[in-house]
């Protein structure tokens, strides 16, 4: 799929950009280059090929879910300033 100047100015002017007309022949070319490999990439059979997350077949070693540290939250919000049911409570910034 080929896009012209014309294309290029009307896709430019819904988008806000300002392209000089020099540039639009040569923005034109790049997005025709970009569709052609979309559509090159779209011709690609991948029926047999299953959906991966992460193309090494890794798996994420986790550590063991102990706890490591004492609770110290009532001892550390008796030094603030407010606080109230296990929450700090802080001026409002946006009205």
């Amino acid at each position: 799929m080929a896009l012209d100047k014309s294309e290029v100015k009307k896709i430019a002017q819904l988008a806000r950009l300002n392209i000089s007309e020099s540039e639009a022949d040569e923005v034109a070319s790049r997005i025709s280059d970009i569709l052609t490999l979309v559509d090159k990439m779209q011709a690609v059979d991948t029926e047999n090929v299953e959906p991966l997350s992460h193309p090494l077949d890794v798996v994420q070693r986790l550590r063991p879910d102990v706890v490591t540290e004492i609770d110290q939250r009532d001892a550390l919000q008796t030094m603030a300033p407010n606080s109230e049911a296990g929450l700090y409570l802080v001026p409002k910034v946006i009205g």
